[in-house]
This record gives C-alpha cells, sequence and structure tokens, in this order.
C-alpha cells in the first residue's frame, strides 16, 4: 500500500481527494492537515509515502512546511499542488526536494498516477510544464557546469539530457536502441554522480547550470 498524507485548507477539497485516492486498491490515506504547521505533526507521526501539499494556506505555507519535512532522516515523496499552471512557488519547494507539483484541477486519474509515478521515483510529473517553469525561473541563474557533471561518461552525459527533456526510460530506450534496464542503470549512477535524489532534481540541475 502507498499510505499519501493531504495537506490543504479546504475540508471540501481533502474530502473528495480522500475518497479517490481510498478508491484504489493500491492506496490508502492515513492522515490530513488544514495548514503545515499541522502537516508537520501529521506527517512525523504517520509516516506517508506520498505527502499532496497545498502551497498557500494560513498559519504556515506549504513551501515552509516542505521545507522543514525534507529535512528529516527519511522524508516522504512530495507534491505540491497549486491553482497556477506556472508557480515559481512550486519551483522553489521543487529546488528544495519536492518530487513535483500538480493542478489542482488536473484530471483525477492523472493525480492517481501521479502518486504512483512519484512513489516509484521513476518520472517528472506534469514534465512539459516543470520545464518551461524552470527554463523561466532560471533564466538568470549562473551557467556554470560544476565538476561533478565532467565526470558523467558520454553516454551518460546523453542519456542525462534526453531525461532533463522529460523523456521516460522507455522512450529513451526506444530512441537509443537500448533496454529500459540498462537506461534505468545509467539513471541512478547519473543521480548518484550528481548527489540527486530523482528525476525530478536532475531537471532542475539542467536549467540551472545552463544543461537543458
Amino acid at each position: 500500500m502507498i499510505r499519501v498524507v493531504l495537506v490543504d485548507d479546504q475540508a471540501l477539497f481533502r474530502a473528495g481527494i480522500r475518497m479517490l485516492v481510498d478508491s484504489q486498491p493500491d492506496l490508502e490515506v492515513v492522515g490530513e492537515a488544514a495548514d503545515g504547521q499541522e502537516a508537520i505533526a501529521v506527517v512525523r507521526a504517520t509516516t506517508p509515502d506520498v505527502v499532496l501539499m497545498d502551497i498557500r494556506m494560513p498559519v504556515l505555507d506549504g513551501l515552509a512546511a516542505t521545507g522543514e519535512l525534507l529535512h528529516d532522516a527519511d522524508p516522504p515523496r512530495i507534491v505540491m499542488l497549486t491553482t497556477f499552471d506556472l508557480d515559481e512557488a512550486a519551483a522553489r519547494a521543487i529546488r528544495q526536494g519536492a518530487s513535483g507539483f500538480l493542478l489542482k484541477a488536473a484530471d483525477p486519474e492523472f493525480l492517481l498516477a501521479a502518486i504512483r509515478t512519484v512513489h516509484s521515483g521513476s518520472a517528472v510529473i506534469a514534465a512539459s510544464a516543470t520545464r518551461d517553469l524552470f527554463a523561466r525561473f532560471t533564466e538568470a541563474a549562473p551557467r556554470q557546469v560544476p565538476p561533478a557533471y565532467r565526470e558523467l561518461t558520454e553516454r551518460e552525459r546523453e542519456i542525462f539530457a534526453l531525461a532533463a527533456r522529460g523523456l521516460s526510460n522507455a522512450e529513451i530506450a526506444a530512441r537509443e536502441f537500448l533496454s529500459e534496464a540498462t537506461v534505468k542503470t545509467h539513471i541512478s549512477r547519473i543521480l548518484t554522480k550528481l548527489s540527486l535524489r530523482d528525476r525530478v532534481q536532475l531537471v532542475v540541475f539542467a536549467f540551472e547550470h545552463g544543461l537543458a
């Protein structure tokens, strides 16, 4: 079972998401919170796998709560919920280590798929929107290539570039005439060499250093 915590100041929205999530045989809502401060307490008490975190809430907003939780020893995967398509607060949360963001108006099936995808750590959520967001958010960022990137092999750099564009393992495998298992191994080595947690952070890294 994938354990989920819902964090949003609108009780009706939480109730709807809870019904949707609990209707799935592999998903379970283990806690809810109405603000960031409450979210920290609930997450630490229930140890969920995935947290759906609203960005704008009273008392403590989702950005601050996310930053606090990601400093824990074994943090959950956190997906930011936002009303805005290109939300710079969501960008800051992802730079802190959140695993992606979703629009509150997302299709229910997409939201469920997103929870499973983030839990597996295998893909970027809303990849095209994430790329557009970071292309704008990091335009003025320094373009110095870090030493760790230079340690990647030529093949790893090719895989890195495709992953930074949001391609899935299957798409990279088809394009490069490799097996999905080989691509997965390359991605794992790339993340380790660059000290990145997942593919969302890979996209952030690529844009911040002018590699995308």
